[in-house]
């Protein structure tokens, strides 16, 4: 195990060295005037040759990228302060270290995904265990035509949906918004509910119809059926055998959403007005906040890679067969 996690390390750190020159150099190397965004209209020269100078656009582009590595290792100085590792580099729109901004964001992202996650994994595995150990019957019928229906909803659709009947016509809920769970779990939980039943609708259709498809293939494995003819109830075999062997496509599949949404749910937190990762990264590309958006992109990248590694773990854990070598 640890000889497998250094070598998934060694690797994850060499992509991410690979992912910022890339996007260090597809943002860098496109001959725009970067000092300019940075001071706006009506920018005197004067003050445009310091902010030249502040950002080090006046060095080459190979010492701009060493400057940029260097920083997220061991941090960087700037005109306006020092910016302690990782430090991602200074936004253009706000002055404000790019690194703060979005721990500043991230909490919000972070409640917002882990909440729909936890309903939606609820929901979706439950329904579809229960289609698979149904199968054929009308609560298999029932579970199966209402997921095709709800995943052809979208959550830019549902979302105004939900709004104009629990908030605008009914007032039975106040407009989502975020508190910090460490100052008001009460209103942190009532804020993010609205934003966790559209997300997790929309998902809980997916994970339905897959933990179906996996139960019934497990079903019809050879050491279920093994297991069966040694005269196991039916209860058992489904939960000890066929349970397990089934978790292995949709924790891949989990992985690969978890990581999507820790990088910026964009559409639900546009759809219910919510300041977070989503909304930084779209924002900071419209007002052409180059640090800020590579920051993003860099933070997204980290994530997904970091799921990745834990993701092969527990694979181990869950079916004896995998072994990490």
């Amino acid at each position: 195990m640890l000889q497998f996690l250094i070598r998934r390390l060694t690797g994850a750190a060499v992509i991410m060295f690979l992912i910022g020159a890339f996007t260090f150099f597809l943002f860098y190397a496109v001959p725009q005037d970067f000092a300019a965004l940075s001071c706006g209209k009506n920018c005197s020269p004067e003050n445009l040759a310091v902010i030249r100078e502040n950002l080090g656009l006046d060095k080459p582009i190979s010492a701009q990228f060493w400057e940029f590595m260097r920083g997220i290792v061991a941090g960087r100085d700037f005109a306006v302060g020092h910016c302690s590792a990782p430090c991602l580099g200074v936004s253009f729109d706000s002055g404000d270290f790019v690194w703060d901004s979005i721990v500043d964001r991230f909490p919000l992202t972070l409640s917002l995904t882990v909440g729909g996650l936890v309903i939606f994994l609820l929901f979706g595995l439950g329904t579809g265990m229960l289609a698979a150990w149904k199968r054929g019957s009308m609560i298999d019928k029932a579970v199966t035509g209402v997921s095709v229906v709800i995943s052809s909803f979208q959550i830019y659709l549902l979302g105004p949906i939900i709004l104009g009947l629990f908030v605008y016509s009914t007032g039975w809920m106040e407009n989502p918004s975020y508190e910090p769970f460490t100052e008001d779990p009460a209103g942190w939980f009532i804020g993010m509910l609205l934003p966790w039943v559209v997300m997790a609708t929309i998902f809980t259709a997916q994970y339905t119809r897959m933990a179906r498809s996996t139960m019934i293939e497990q079903l019809q494995e050879e050491h279920v059926r093994t297991a069966r003819a040694k005269g196991m109830s039916q209860r058992y075999v489904f939960f000890r055998y066929a349970w397990r062997g089934s978790l292995i496509p949709i924790v891949t599949i989990i992985g690969m959403d978890l990581s999507a949404l820790l990088s910026g749910a964009v559409v639900t937190e546009f759809t219910f007005d919510l300041a977070g990762l989503g909304r930084l990264a779209v924002d900071s590309s419209l007002s052409k906040d180059l640090p800020l958006t590579m920051g993003v992109m860099l933070f997204g990248a980290f994530f997904i890679l970091l799921l990745n590694i834990v993701v092969d773990i527990a694979y181990a854990y869950i079916d004896p067969r995998v072994r990490l070598s």
